[in-house]
């Protein structure tokens, strides 16, 4: 088949970046004629695809969307393929992948969370409005012809907020590198990255990872940090946020000597060597890489119910599964229970092997099956 994907931005920072380059790749790997469309590109695209530029205006963000959104169509109709997966806005698309659930359910979710001035900036902000009108109407009938949703929340999501039919929804988990995220990355890294970053070496750690920190859970993190039970217990934080240094100021003003921010790493690999359990009490997150990343590192999670990647947690890992993440006490809880048996040679195996049941090359050929279902799909319809 000859694939187009499309994105505003391809690079290796954000999650559904990231998804692009490694969707890209895998569908080239299948032997499939893989073309991308994106406004921007942050790193080389991958060898054996082709890449287009989509032309952008290059003044703020809303007029980037829109620019993106009517320009991305035209040049897609000059360069005719088999079928369009669209990885964000556009009007129309083949294929529509969900890989951050819906906007107005985040907009309403972090509203939830931040209050009644959260709430009229969402309502006043033109970048958001804009991104409001422009997934309502993706989602009307007639505007796709598959849906991808990387859980089952999101498809509930999706389903609840839009009422796209369940029918034509398509879940897809993603995959993890199991040779780059593996049980011994504790053996290799664990001493020099604790060296790194004055971390006692027997000292239970707990790592978060991820961009964005309030969606992801951080504030619930550091508002139990200094819990009397958890006195003893680092916290790692791994990525970017623009408010990252009002963070970081914040929590050495409260003497929290033992949360330590250590901004990107391009090799976070070695900061799942050196913790003991992944946090991510996250407000909204469609599916979250970084616990299919854990458990093929051999380490337990700490996550939201609402986490789609909670899916997948079975056997004694569905014990770090936090019903209630406005809960600080469960929380702490559910922090101790799993620090607690995180050593555990037993419970760092059940992980691992959890972790194995979801790799890349399975996550494409399913992929790939639902591509060539809407191609032929479409065939079909044609003939009438």
């Amino acid at each position: 088949m000859k694939i187009a994907l499309v994105h505003r931005k391809l690079d290796l920072n954000g999650g559904t970046e990231r998804d692009l380059f490694r969707t890209a790749e895998g569908l080239r790997d299948l032997g499939h004629d893989v073309h991308l469309f994106c406004g921007e590109y942050g790193v080389s695209f991958p060898v054996g695809t082709s890449a287009h530029r989509v032309p952008v205006v290059p003044l703020g963000r809303t007029l980037r969307l829109w620019s993106f959104a009517l320009f991305a169509p035209w040049l897609l109709r000059n360069i005719p393929c088999d079928v369009m997966v669209n990885f964000g806005r556009l009007l129309s698309q083949d294929v529509l992948r969900s890989g951050g659930g819906s906007h107005r359910a985040f907009l309403h979710k972090l509203g939830q969370s931040g209050g009644l001035w959260r709430r009229l900036w969402q309502w006043a902000s033109p970048y958001h409005q804009s991104l409001l009108a422009m997934e309502k109407w993706q989602f009307k009938p007639g505007h796709y012809q598959g849906i991808l949703a990387v859980s089952d929340e999101v498809k509930r999501e999706l389903a609840a907020t839009y009422a796209v039919p369940e029918n034509q929804i398509m879940v897809i988990y993603n995959g993890v590198d199991h040779e780059r995220f593996r049980p011994a990355l504790r053996q290799e890294f664990r001493e020099s990255v604790r060296r790194q970053w004055h971390i006692p070496p027997e000292a239970l750690t707990v790592l978060f990872v991820g961009n964005g920190f309030r969606r992801k859970g951080l504030d619930r993190l550091l508002a139990v940090w200094d819990s009397p039970e958890l006195k003893e217990v680092y916290l790692l934080v791994v990525g970017e946020d623009a408010r990252r240094d009002r963070y970081a100021a914040w929590a050495e003003r409260q003497a929290q000597a033992r949360v330590v921010f250590t901004g990107r790493q391009t090799d976070v690999e070695r900061y799942y060597g050196a913790a003991d359990v992944v946090a991510l009490p996250a407000v909204q997150e469609a599916f979250g890489n970084v616990v299919l990343e854990a458990l093929a590192s051999g380490l337990p999670v700490v996550v939201s119910r609402t986490v789609g990647a909670a899916e997948v947690l079975k056997g004694s890992l569905v014990n770090g599964i936090v019903i209630n993440p406005k809960n600080p006490r469960e929380i702490v809880t559910k922090l101790l229970s799993m620090l607690e048996r995180s050593r555990d040679p037993d419970l760092q195996m059940e992980a691992r092997k959890l972790g194995e049941e979801y790799s890349w090359k399975n996550h494409f050929l399913k992929l790939q099956f639902f591509l060539q279902r809407v191609v032929e799909q479409r065939r079909c319809e044609s003939c009438f």
